[in-house]
């Protein structure tokens, strides 16, 4: 049995261990795959009326076919704004304007941009290792300055790190899935 103290810093960092990892899962999303997916433009943000805006608070953006994208936006007088703003968004996109709704249609990807996308992916999941890592010397040295404050058990402050490396192999094991899963979906043809 460990100390509470010991206990709720093991707590805290399972619980930003596992915002790293979602945060990692969101970067993904953003990574095509080879067919569309309107999470492709959930980082476009327009400037519209002075304030920059999120695309997905000002149109309506579908996938009605795996090569395209549809978006629709609630006011038509934004359309050149949203328009300008997916070009500047660099995603290899060209947006057709009929004056209703854009159309995105999305090329498919050569075996030299799938090899790039997956590099990309494999340099965001080693930017949430190393977040985790993070996490994990924090704690740890949360934990000694509290086992030494509190006078606690060596055997209790041992205990504790343990648990934090299992708990960090765990978060790692979980980022290197992910990779493999993106890599998988990437690369499939």
């Amino acid at each position: 049995m460990i100390h509470e103290d010991l206990e709720l810093i093991l707590e805290e960092a399972a619980e930003l261990m596992d915002k790293s990892i979602e945060h990692l899962r969101q970067e993904m999303m953003s990574i095509r795959a080879g067919r569309a997916t309107p999470s492709m433009l959930e980082n476009v943000r327009v400037d519209y009326y002075g304030s920059v805006t999120p695309l997905n608070q000002m149109a309506s953006v579908n996938a009605p076919q795996a090569d395209l994208l549809v978006v629709q936006p609630w006011d038509r007088a934004a359309l050149p704004d949203i328009e300008k703003a997916i070009q500047a968004a660099n995603l290899g996109l060209n947006p057709s304007n009929d004056g209703n709704m854009i159309r995105l249609p999305v090329p498919p990807l050569s075996e030299e941009r799938r090899r790039d996308l997956v590099k990309a992916a494999r340099s965001k999941g080693e930017d949430a290792k190393v977040a985790i890592r993070n996490v994990r010397r924090h704690s740890k040295d949360m934990i000694k300055t509290t086992q030494e404050e509190e006078k606690l058990q060596e055997d209790m402050r041992y205990e504790a790190e343990d648990r934090l490396q299992s708990l960090t192999d765990n978060h790692v094991t979980r980022i290197d899935a992910l990779l493999d899963n993106k890599e998988k979906e990437v690369m499939e043809v």
